[in-house]
């Protein structure tokens, strides 16, 4: 399960990660660890376009098999775009995490913030076991 694609942003207390695009945009998403912590996703509703986000604020909301959970952002920014393979299909979430299962892209607008409090490249890994470790999983 130890699977932390080292380009990614992680906001690990929170289990999300950003990648970053040229032009100061960012993919979501929960990482799959997140995932692990709170099971079967099946329904996803992220914050529609438009909407301005700061890090640590809720980006969507995801129903889980008894709780329905907010899923914080990585970063800060204005949603411009939603995932629209959620709707019909939000079990590509936990099947693919760092793929097609992502939830929003946004324009960044506090990078040189956001990025203090996030994890990148070979830090993440360690920090992800620890983090499992504290909830009792292995990862």
């Amino acid at each position: 399960m130890a699977h932390c694609p080292e380009e990614l942003h992680y906001l690990i207390e929170q289990q999300v990660w950003a990648r970053i695009a040229d032009g100061g945009v960012a993919t979501i998403g929960i990482t799959a660890l997140g995932i692990a912590l709170a099971g079967d996703i099946y329904m996803c509703r992220p914050k529609r376009a438009g909407s301005l986000v700061k890090q640590g604020d809720s980006i969507a909301v995801v129903e889980l098999a008894k709780s329905i959970v907010a899923v914080r952002s990585p970063v800060t920014g204005e949603v411009i775009e939603v995932n629209p393979l959620l709707e019909e299909q939000p079990e590509l979430v936990h099947r693919q995490p760092y793929g097609d299962g992502w939830l929003v892209r946004m324009r960044l607008t506090d990078w040189e913030h956001d990025q203090q409090h996030l994890l990148h490249g070979q830090a993440v890994l360690p920090a992800m076991r620890h983090h499992a470790w504290l909830h009792r999983l292995e990862f």
